[in-house]
């Protein structure tokens, strides 16, 4: 083996190995961290005072038809350059009627549909568009000295 031939393969023996340190893989959770054992603890749960201690304040609340508090938690998966994806998705759906919690319903990965996002920007009806030269000359004079507090 000659001299060039072993740099060469270090070389690339390096490049493979900081590429490979590139890839992260990781695991953040999103939303709410539900305990192990949910399904006893929502079984338990009649009142929103009792909802709001255990679990906490909804994500959302509907505002049409029946009153449901939903909370949601999943797991999303950074693997490097791959796509992101997520697992452990659950959902607490509960209904209410004033201070009582009426029904609750628990849906986990299998209970939900794979919701495709689509790609691109969904547009917006008579929206603005600017230029950089144009975002930077309109918001000149928006902001105020540092430690004048207004």
């Amino acid at each position: 083996m000659n001299c060039c031939n072993f740099i060469g393969m270090r070389k690339s023996l390096l490049i493979f190995l900081a590429a490979l340190s590139a890839c992260t893989f990781q695991t953040k959770h999103r939303g709410y961290v539900f305990p192990s054992d949910l399904d006893t603890v929502v079984a338990e749960i009649k009142t929103t005072n009792a909802l709001t201690e255990k679990i906490g304040m909804p994500q959302v609340k509907t505002q049409y038809g029946d009153e449901i508090w939903i909370y949601y938690g999943a797991d999303e998966n950074y693997r490097g350059p791959l796509p992101h994806t997520f697992d452990n998705k659950t959902v607490l759906l509960a209904w209410v009627s004033g201070n009582r919690v009426t029904r609750t319903r628990v849906l986990r990965d299998g209970d939900l549909p794979n919701v495709r996002i689509a790609d691109g920007e969904t547009e917006i009806p008579a929206a603005i568009e600017l230029n950089a030269l144009q975002e930077l000359f309109n918001n000149i004079g928006r902001f105020t000295p540092a430690g004048l507090g207004q």
